[in-house]
């Protein structure tokens, strides 16, 4: 009996133990932003292509200013923008797979060419999804020209592209990568706000 309590005993040691080594490795989000941090993590952005983010867009026109919340699921082979409230006139689903884009709202489910002729047609409104998917991580689309700036730590101030203009004016250590938490896009007289609550990587 003296036995078994002793080797119970040493168990629960080793378990609480096992759990104060585990708890002290939990690597705590960095508050601050440092100089070099993001020429030293570029490589790791660039790989960060697969996400769930969670947050609020806003858009406003000379005409009206609205809002609402967005559930955003990326991959490499796949895209699913999830837009509810008032912007999206409830609920709005844009989905992209293998060269097919759909756009699904209470009215039914509709396709087109490219996410941004379909969100056009059918909201009223659009972004550029294409783009956003590496504007959102801090960097510029490969498909055309750009002008970047940065700030006084090395990080992107503005992205000039396509029409565009991306400043970032917040950043989140996620898992020991910074990336955007606040963007604002203009294009023309148009203004949109991306105010992204949580990001979490998916394993590929």
């Amino acid at each position: 009996m003296m036995s078994c309590f002793r080797l119970t005993a040493a168990a629960l040691g080793l378990g609480l133990l096992a759990g104060c080594a585990t708890s002290q490795s939990v690597t705590e989000p960095r508050q601050e932003r440092q100089a070099g941090d993001w020429e030293a993590q570029t490589e790791q952005v660039e790989a960060f292509t697969s996400w769930n983010l969670t947050g609020k867009v806003g858009l406003r026109t000379p005409q009206e200013s609205t809002s609402a919340n967005l559930d955003w699921r990326q991959t490499p082979y796949h895209y699913r923008l999830l837009v509810t409230g008032p912007m999206g006139a409830g609920r709005s689903t844009l989905e992209g797979r293998d060269g097919r884009v759909s756009l699904t709202t209470s009215e039914g489910r509709f396709e087109a060419d490219s996410p941004e002729a379909l969100m056009e047609q059918r909201l009223g409104w659009s972004l550029p999804v294409s783009s956003l998917t590496d504007w959102v991580r801090g960097l510029p689309a490969d498909d055309s020209d750009f002008e970047m700036t940065d700030d006084e730590l090395g990080f992107p101030a503005s992205l000039e592209q396509d029409g565009w203009e991306i400043d970032y004016r917040g950043w989140k250590d996620v898992n020991g990568t910074w990336l955007p938490n606040r963007l604002v896009m203009t294009y023309d007289d148009l203004r949109a706000t991306l105010v992204v609550n949580q990001w979490q990587p998916l394993e590929q």
